[in-house]
């Protein structure tokens, strides 16, 4: 396509050659060529940016594309062992929870391939999309902040991401140069499963030279859990669940080129990460990935672009299915390239957004290496995406739009190539009806293709026990959108309330019914039979959060609710669907002290889908936290103290595979300390 040689080759130039464009046109204003390396005076609190949306608004601004941002002292409370356990206490977010390794984010009832994930804005490019027992490659652990978030922003990262997007932000690549070195170290222990962890990074300049480094480490033993291993099952009493230990290793490197015209840098990282599986079968997934990184950003390239941003990855991933013996079953790879072009324009008849293309490349497989049947076949895929968002105001309104065109192809060995062309939109509106309330609007309309697994599977998937069968003839889904809100946005006390429904045509999802298989594709085996299929489905929920003081001193507390309901048109429940919840928190902070306590109520779920076997029942889970900080010199050192589960509840959550045998861990005590300088 002429178009996207022409957009790629702009890209190139722009990375390599800034300082030819950054004099091609004078700067239009001042602010946009400030030089990066000015500091933040103590005691000035900056604006909270959300990263993934293109025009970098504050998360207060995000009201058309409904954002939440986890960073500081927040982040640092709920990170856990994997992106579920960490976001799981969010406004409409649950988790997967397949053991402690492995937990995905589900955003509103959706899960999969249609909530996409993301590292610093490129796709994490791992298989955790294809199943729940499959870990996320991003460390939380490391991250300055993790964003949620969904409507037209983004229509600029894929088309299937109708649950929306996570985002997990860790600057390994630096866009600032600092005045001295900064950076943070952690280590911290937790009684129920024995944790041990250490995490840090560190940011430094030498010229216009920026240096980052980050890593990870992070041991942990089979968690101790209330009681019954299996639901309802006193006879499967004990202490610790079999299989749930994790360790993980992670370590980042990034250097950058910064100057007043913007910057362009690289980075590289590597991932291990090792976890049980708490099936009886006791299986264990090895993964590995490396990834490497390119960003670049030249302020005010051409006449009316504010700015133009190039950003390329490359991504070799792998992970071994083992059995309890050690031998692997099945090997995963994804071998991905990814590239972005963004140009940012001024201001043009009240419209100011965002334009670009983006190109993907993968080859990916899940081969049995004893010669049996491959779970999914060696598949090429490639995408080539253009994108738009703008805004503007229409006299009281602020309107926000996104657009996405995206042609997909998959091909196959061994069988039936496949092409997809991708239509996606997405138009907002907000009202401003007082000085401190607000009403809006949001309809979308997204084309997802059918994921590789989806259309190819045709062999065993040991962690789950399913002997998964793709259909090559699955149409694309086609998901239609509404959502309303109505909140309250300055003072002390703020609150917002959300209504949604989506409507998908053409829903993928896994229909498990009675046949069996081994792991030759032989009839009568352990592995149950799960079928790729599609039916009209809809989505629909409602969400509500009240907030007290959020950011200042004193006293703070939080209020919220949450619920949605995914069906068949004709009729049956979707799978996995999470339950009702509604939650509150308080909080004080004074000087150097810090405490809080939350509690959240989740309604048993009893809403099946026609395979599923067993409801699941509520709980109360109540958290708290206690932290002291000391100023040492330059350096802040915070002791922290939190507890986790503290009723020692067993819990259930409706949104695993592992429901029945495999309850949440008990009561936790967590004790760290935090290096701050």
């Amino acid at each position: 396509m002429k178009i996207q040689r022409t957009l790629l080759s702009s890209a190139i130039l722009l990375a390599f050659h800034p300082a030819l464009f950054a004099a091609a046109s004078a700067p239009a204003d001042a602010s946009a060529d400030a030089p990066q390396n000015q500091t933040v005076s103590e005691g000035q609190i900056q604006q909270v940016v959300v990263t993934a949306n293109p025009l970098r608004n504050g998360e207060g601004d995000q009201i058309l594309t409904p954002a939440k941002v986890l960073a500081g002292d927040e982040l640092r409370d709920k990170v856990g062992s994997s992106l579920g356990e960490t976001l799981q206490g969010e406004l409409g977010v649950s988790a997967s929870a397949f053991g402690a390794g492995a937990s995905r984010p589900i955003i509103r009832g959706l899960e999969g391939s249609r909530v996409k994930m993301l590292e610093n804005g490129m796709a994490t490019s791992d298989v955790s999309g294809l199943s729940n027992d499959h870990a996320v490659a991003s460390e939380g652990a490391v991250a300055r902040q993790i964003e949620i978030l969904r409507g037209p922003a983004a229509l600029l990262y894929g088309s299937g991401a109708i649950g929306g997007l996570v985002n997990v932000v860790n600057e390994r690549i630096p866009t600032e140069l600092e005045a001295r070195p900064i950076g943070q170290l952690e280590t911290r222990y937790g009684t129920v499963d024995n944790a041990r962890n250490v995490s840090g990074s560190a940011d430094g300049s030498v010229g216009k030279f920026g240096l980052h480094i980050d890593g990870n480490w992070r041991d942990t033993g089979d968690y101790k859990i209330p009681g019954n291993r299996v639901l309802n099952d006193p006879s499967t009493a004990m202490d610790r669940l079999p299989h749930s230990d994790t360790a993980e290793r992670n370590i980042g490197l990034g250097g950058s080129y910064i100057d007043d015209w913007g910057y362009a840098g690289f980075s590289a990282s590597h991932l291990s990460n090792v976890y049980g599986i708490p099936t009886d079968e006791g299986s264990r997934i090895d993964q590995r990935q490396n990834r490497y990184d390119f960003d670049s950003l030249v302020k005010n390239p051409l006449e009316g672009l504010e700015s133009a941003r190039f950003k390329a990855g490359f991504t070799d991933y792998k992970h071994a299915e083992l059995e309890e013996d050690g031998s692997p079953a099945v090997l995963f790879t994804n071998r991905s390239f990814e590239s972005r072009l963004e140009l940012t324009h001024r201001p043009l008849a009240g419209l100011h957004g965002t334009f670009g293309v983006q190109t993907e490349n993968t080859h990916f497989s899940a081969l049995s290496p004893s010669g049996g049947p491959d779970t999914v076949p060696v598949t090429h895929s490639t995408s080539s995406a253009l994108f738009l968002v703008e805004e503007t105001t229409v006299g009281p309104l602020r309107v926000n739009a996104g657009a996405r065109y995206e042609n997909v192809k998959r091909q196959p060995v061994g069988n039936i190539e496949r092409r997809f062309d991708l239509g996606s939109g997405s138009v907002g509106a907000l009202w401003p009806f007082t000085s401190d309330y607000a009403a809006g609007a949001t309809v979308s309309y997204a084309q997802r293709a059918p994921a590789t697994e989806e259309l190819y599977s045709g062999g065993p998937h040991d962690a789950t026990l399913t002997f998964d069968v793709g259909d090559p003839d699955l149409r694309k889904e086609i998901s239609r959108n509404v959502e309303l809100s109505l909140q309250k946005t300055s003072g002390l006390l703020r609150w917002k309330a959300n209504l949604f429904r989506n409507n998908v045509s053409n829903f993928i999802y896994g229909q498990v019914n009675g046949n069996s298989f081994d792991e030759d594709g032989n009839p009568g085996g352990e592995f149950r039979q799960r079928l790729f299929q599609q039916a009209d489905a809809h989505i629909q929920g409602a969400e509500a959060e009240l907030t007290w003081n959020q950011v200042g001193m004193g006293w703070n507390g939080r209020l919220f609710a949450d619920s949605s309901r995914g069906n068949l048109d004709r009729g049956g429940s979707l799978p996995l669907q999470p339950a009702d919840r509604i939650g509150a928190s308080v909080g004080y902070r004074q000087a150097d002290w810090r405490a809080g306590l939350s509690w959240i109520h989740a309604r048993g779920q009893e809403r099946l889908a026609a395979f599923e076997d067993s409801t699941t029942p509520g709980y109360n889970q109540v958290d708290a936290n206690l932290s002291y900080t000391q100023k040492l010199d330059k350096t802040d050192l915070t002791w922290f103290v939190l507890a986790k589960n503290l009723l020692n509840e067993d819990i259930r959550l409706s949104t695993s595979l592992l429901k029945e045998i495999s309850p949440l861990p008990g009561r936790n005590f967590v004790f760290g300390v935090r290096a701050k300088f």
